[in-house]
């Protein structure tokens, strides 16, 4: 037997899962990021963090579950015993009782979302109780299905915990998908402020988490996509704190270089690479790094979009280690196709001064970073260029006149915001021939002929831009240009040049 023979099978690529617990029992390659568990410790008990999509903010979560879970004190060692934490465990491992709810699988339609939140939390109450039977007094589970709806049912539940001296640590994924989904329907705003203030249900909720803290809740650990939500129900939930732009959680969720570099030189060992460490990294940073999570962290370090590297590598190692063709993911893909609504509710606003079309055109916008703004206020344009940010379009890019200075950032961002621009065009009637563009592409690409591609983006504008679209001049050019060039297959536009 050769010595490539005698080493062991090369560690799973974990794309696209989110289980810990899989992923430690099934020999896949794991990120550790188990070091923030001291850090979330230290911080305050009712913790609060939003990132993009597809960044591993359930892996995390997931991550800390099983840390602090009661029932996997004998698998410490088997799930974490090689990882920082199980080097330096905390007083706290294995402690608690967790209720974990994850409100994406929520339907989040108005009409129904009271029922369907109910539905959720029933099932994994119902498994809360299943899984401490052993810890709980008998009949609990019966008791609480008694009880109407999640509100009553988490309050029971508290109050028996509290008795029997027990402590739960709540954790809520994507506590915002509610809002997400109707954001980009202006006239259920008025639906959606019943639910979140007030008497609504959903604040209801949150007040009773917030009551639990007084007794059997210890800590809660909430993630989602944008703060909106959050400072919806401020008054339902005003004692969590809110670490989305902490410096020392920048780096919690996605991968850093040296992290990149690390796991490329892994499955470099395993497999015939074509390219080298370096080389792969200059072909991955400009489409899935360049995130920045922290205004102080700026020029110090950047984040990689998880995701994104997990994909990319599993189809180089796919494709007999040859560069993918296509850089996008098809699932990222998807998830920003949700975010189009960003483009139509700039449009709404602002579309003689748009804020992506700014950003297209210019390079930057500039603009001070919330930390929360009701949804009623996302046009405001300091909510909508944070909003913008929290989704993961643009990322800080330094500072400009005192403002933050924000930046697209990485060309797979570029490519999904510029394709959503060139649907808002052919809604406003500015259209264009895809077979007829794509052939002259070809001709400028192999015959050095570009007179015809950019005539024909010149004739779109004459012909099909209204006169109010073409008074607003450069901007308007400039944008619908970047935004053509940008599906062409051989070359990447390029809108400002950084100094």
């Amino acid at each position: 037997m050769d010595d490539r023979a005698k080493k062991a099978a090369p560690k799973r690529i974990p794309y696209g899962m989110m289980n810990f617990v899989a992923i430690r029992e099934n020999n896949c390659y794991y990120v550790d990021k188990t070091r923030f568990i001291e850090k979330v410790e230290d911080a305050n008990k009712y913790f609060f963090v939003v990132r993009p999509r597809r960044f591993g903010k359930s892996l995390t979560i997931s991550m800390l579950r099983h840390y602090y879970d009661v029932n996997a004190a004998d698998r410490f060692n088997r799930l974490y015993g090689d990882l920082y934490i199980g080097q330096h465990p905390t007083p706290n491992r294995n402690q608690y009782l967790i209720i974990y709810l994850n409100f994406a699988v929520i339907n989040a339609e108005l009409g129904n979302y009271r029922s369907a939140l109910d539905a959720h939390c029933n099932t994994r109450f119902s498994a809360f109780c299943d899984a401490y039977a052993h810890l709980l007094p008998d009949g609990v589970k019966n008791e609480m299905g008694n009880k109407n709806g999640c509100v009553e049912q988490l309050d029971y539940l508290c109050a028996v915990c509290d008795r029997a001296g027990l402590k739960i640590y709540l954790f809520i994924d994507e506590y915002d998908h509610f809002t997400n989904h109707i954001l980009s329907d202006a006239a259920r705003l008025e639906e959606y402020k019943g639910e979140t203030h007030g008497t609504g249900y959903l604040r209801t909720f949150f007040d009773t988490i917030k009551a639990g803290t007084d007794s059997s809740i210890d800590r809660v650990f909430v993630t989602g996509v944008s703060p909106v939500t959050l400072d919806d129900l401020t008054s339902g939930f005003n004692i969590g704190t809110n670490y989305s732009l902490a410096y020392r959680f920048n780096e919690m969720v996605g991968f850093t270089e040296q992290e990149v570099r690390e796991m490329l030189a892994y499955y470099a060992q395993h497999y015939e690479f074509h390219h080298s460490v370096d080389e792969l990294i200059e072909v991955m940073k400009p489409h899935y790094d360049n995130y920045c999570f922290a205004e102080e962290a700026y020029g110090e370090i950047t984040m990689y979009n998880s995701n994104m590297v997990l994909s990319f590598l599993y189809k180089y190692i796919d494709n007999k280690c040859r560069i993918p063709k296509q850089m996008l993911d098809e699932n990222i893909r998807v998830d920003y196709n949700k975010l189009r609504m960003l483009i139509r509710k700039d449009k709404e606003f602002a579309h003689d001064a748009s804020i992506i079309q700014t950003l297209v055109s210019q390079g930057f916008v500039t603009g001070e970073l919330k930390e929360g703004f009701p949804a009623e206020s996302i046009a405001d344009y300091n909510n909508f260029v944070s909003l913008l940010y929290y989704f993961g379009m643009v990322t800080i890019g330094g500072t400009f006149m005192g403002d933050t200075r924000f930046v697209i950032p990485n060309e797979v961002v570029r490519d999904q915001i510029f394709s959503y621009l060139l649907d808002t065009y052919k809604e406003n009637n500015l259209s264009y021939d895809s077979y007829d563009i794509r052939n002259k592409e070809r001709f400028m690409a192999y015959r050095g002929n570009f007179k015809p591609f950019f005539q024909y983006i010149a004739d779109s504008i004459y012909t099909y831009a209204s006169q109010r679209d073409r008074q607003k001049g450069e901007a308007f050019v400039h944008g619908y240009t970047l935004a053509l060039t940008s599906q062409c297959r051989y070359y990447r536009p390029i809108s400002e040049l950084d100094n």
